[in-house]
């Protein structure tokens, strides 16, 4: 898939952090030749005031973005490099903006959102563009955005045979194409025949693309899916992680955790989802 628009959310306020990912993102919609927007989100949240002259004044509603100052990073952002961008606010109501963005998202490429660590808002924000918008989602960690890389060099792709991975493969080709390194890796105990099979097919898969991969199983010994793969990312020194979202069903995974769940919180590098 080639990637020629994408969408930028951007809620809350611009801390440095914030800043860095807005450029950082702005970069890699430079290094794709695509056309950015940024789509500032304003909420309503209703605020008690502090002090009350009666119970029955009402609450003061307000939004906690600051929408002045996101544009300013983003326009700086895309002063530095040129690229092709929109930009555009949208005032909802508080519990809006998951679906309002996934709804934005369809007729892009992919959305590339920032991502606060263990954010209760983000998590809600980038499940609704997995499950509503119908298109791949670029997570960029805030907290490494400072040392993120604008180029996908080495590329970890997480298989298990599942709809959302074989999904997130094909959305990530042009990203794949581009890459001096791709490694397959499948979290297993059994590393079973089917499972051998199953990478090795994907090999084959994207050689037909021009794409040179290795496969290799990755045994979980009592961990878990999700920190298997941040530590593989670690180890490996991958500049950007493709994994299918939510393979087994969303409540199991919100209620005993999951990969999915895992890496929104806290993604270890770019990571790229598809459902």
């Amino acid at each position: 898939m080639a990637i020629k628009d994408m969408l930028l959310p951007l809620i809350g306020n611009p801390s440095p952090r914030l800043i860095a990912a807005i450029a950082k993102c702005v970069n890699v919609a430079a290094s794709f030749d695509a056309e950015i927007t940024a789509l500032v989100v304003e909420e309503d949240v209703s605020v008690r005031p502090q002090v009350m002259i009666s119970a029955d004044f009402p609450d003061e509603v307000r939004s906690t973005t600051d929408a002045q100052g996101l544009l300013k990073a983003f326009d700086t952002a895309v002063a530095e490099v040129g690229v092709r961008n929109v930009q555009r606010v949208a005032h909802l109501r508080a519990g809006d903006a998951p679906k309002h963005l996934a709804l934005c998202a369809r007729p892009k490429d992919l959305s590339i959102v920032p991502v606060k660590p263990d954010d209760d808002q983000a998590e809600r924000v980038i499940e609704g563009l997995i499950f509503q918008s119908g298109r791949p989602i670029l997570l960029c960690p805030e907290e490494l955005a400072a040392e993120l890389p604008v180029n996908f060099d080495r590329i970890i792709v997480a298989w298990d045979h599942s709809a959302p991975a074989a999904r997130v493969v094909g959305d990530a080709l042009s990203m794949l194409r581009r890459a001096r390194d791709v490694q397959i890796i499948t979290a297993t105990d059994g590393n079973t025949l089917a499972e051998q099979q199953s990478g090795a097919a994907v090999v084959r898969h994207l050689a037909e693309h021009g794409i040179s991969a290795s496969f290799e199983t990755v045994r979980i010994d009592g961990s878990s899916v999700g920190k298997i793969l941040e530590a593989e990312v670690k180890v490996r020194g991958a500049d950007l992680l493709v994994m299918g979202a939510y393979g087994h069903y969303r409540l199991s995974e919100w209620v005993w955790g999951g990969a999915t769940k895992t890496i929104i919180g806290r993604p270890p590098c770019w990571v790229i989802m598809s459902h």
